[in-house]
């Protein structure tokens, strides 16, 4: 590896402000020095400049919220779109026989809210199996490829801090059962941190800059760059069914959900859930002139969130809880349109070092971090709908460390255990009040599954796992 260029490396970063970041070169190691060039090339620094200065800040909130409305798709009953759930099940289950869905599972999480210094996905979530969080749901994409009789790919998109660890734990469990070729991991982009009072790159360490995540919006560009993209059009891929790595109760590929998204021909198709009141803090999925947007609740007024409709329910019902169905062909044009995303800004404490080459670990926001959301898409979709679930068979999200008031892993495998057991009663088994129970995504995908394989009248009073 050649020594970089002070002098040049100094030119471009003055012509930023950004010279201060090459402090201490003459102290640094050759291999230092080379990362640090290695992470300049990658960066826009015109970019992060007109980012920092809110010159990119993307449509206003305040005119999106003035014209918001509830989103047009299918509630709960089945009720708001021209087909039946029969009709939709039906399509669904057809464009899987196809062989025309792939998975999407975003996984570039750390456990660090959950004290767990490891991909969130490798985390033991399974009430009774101690399952992680990539098993379940590799096993679930498994089970829906054996189930429609084709093989299902699914596409793991991790971060720097987890791609490692991340390739080595699932080559090590062989994939969970699906074949090495159906499961493709590539790393999303990174974004530099800035000071938030001046717009200055932080540097963590010597010759390395605080750099984090793009958000999961960098997916799209991320699967351009790395031919993610193109391997999904060459196995002839229609649809993407997307979700997060941290949400257990995910219905991957659930065949109703596909066929409201393929019967209207939605370019992207978003499961909401319907909130439990006006403030609750998720993002608010809502139709301003013909599209959709997501707001997040921070950026609703209070007016707005309360508002309601003639027949007193909420006028923006829909949360978002990061799942959506999305055709490879939208995502295969937003990915030439990818620039039109919008970076949103967030205040955190990042450690960085100071003039003297100390390292400074803040006790308040001090730094700027950037990133894209993928929802940001929507509003360039010609047609697009969302979904209504019932949250307690969709949504159990794995945030925070045990003890904390909600979405805890106590709560998630409490939700988890509690989802079996309506499954087993509802085909006559008996499940005593508090006894848990799990079942695998290879015994059952649903209660319909669940049919014939346990003899009906069957009792369980104790700790039981179907697998």
């Amino acid at each position: 590896m050649s020594e970089p260029s002070y002098q040049t490396l100094l030119e471009r970063l003055a012509r930023y402000g950004q010279e201060h970041v090459l402090m201490g070169w003459e102290q640094w190691r050759p291999t230092e020095r080379a990362v640090l060039a290695e992470q300049l090339e990658q960066i826009d620094l015109d970019l992060v400049r007109r980012l920092w200065q809110g010159e990119l800040a993307g449509q206003e909130v305040q005119t999106l919220v003035e014209r918001a409305d509830s989103p047009p798709g299918v509630r709960l009953d089945g009720t708001g779109l021209p087909f039946s759930p029969s009709d939709a099940r039906q399509h669904g289950q057809q464009l899987l026989r196809r062989g025309r869905v792939g998975v999407i599972l975003v996984a570039g999480g750390q456990g660090t809210r959950l004290g767990f210094p490891h991909p969130k996905g490798m985390f033991p979530i399974g009430p009774i199996s101690k399952k992680t969080l990539f098993q379940i749901h590799l096993e679930k994409v498994l089970a829906v490829g054996r189930r429609y009789g084709v093989s299902v790919p699914i596409y793991v998109m991790t971060s720097p801090a987890t791609d490692g660890p991340t390739r080595q734990f699932l080559e090590q469990h062989g994939f969970f059962g699906l074949p090495a070729e159906d499961v493709v991991l590539f790393c999303q982009g990174v974004m530099p941190a800035v000071d938030a009072q001046t717009g200055k790159l932080l540097l963590e360490g010597p010759g390395r800059l605080a750099l984090s995540p793009d958000g999961h919006g960098g997916l799209i560009p991320a699967m351009a760059r790395t031919g993610v993209l193109q391997d999904a059009q060459q196995r002839g891929l229609e649809h993407f069914f997307y979700f997060q790595v941290d949400n257990p109760l995910t219905p991957v590929c659930d065949p109703l959900f596909l066929g409201w998204h393929g019967l209207t021909q939605s370019a992207m198709t978003t499961l909401v859930i319907a909130k439990r009141h006006p403030l609750e803090r998720v993002g608010n999925v809502v139709s301003v002139d013909g599209r959709l947007y997501v707001i997040e609740y921070s950026d609703l007024p209070d007016a707005l969130a309360h508002r309601r409709k003639p027949d007193g329910s909420l006028l923006l019902w829909a949360g978002s809880i990061a799942v959506h169905a999305i055709r490879v062909d939208f995502l295969a044009r937003m990915a030439h349109q990818a620039d039109r995303l919008p970076f949103h800004r967030a205040r955190k404490k990042v450690p960085y070092l100071d003039a003297q080459g100390r390292l400074v670990h803040p006790d308040r926001p001090n730094a700027i971090k950037l990133e894209r959301f993928i929802f940001d898409i929507l509003p360039y979709a010609e047609r697009a709908i969302v979904v209504e679930g019932d949250p307690k068979e969709c949504f159990a999200p794995l945030k925070n460390a045990p003890g904390q008031p909600e979405d805890t892993p106590e709560s998630v495998q409490a939700q988890m255990s509690e989802l079996y057991t309506r499954w087993l009663r509802s085909v006559g088994v008996e499940v005593a009040d508090g006894a848990p129970v799990e079942i695998s995504p290879l015994f059952a995908l649903d209660a319909e599954q669940l049919q014939g394989k346990i003899p009906p009248g069957a009792r369980i009073s104790q700790p039981t796992y179907f697998e």
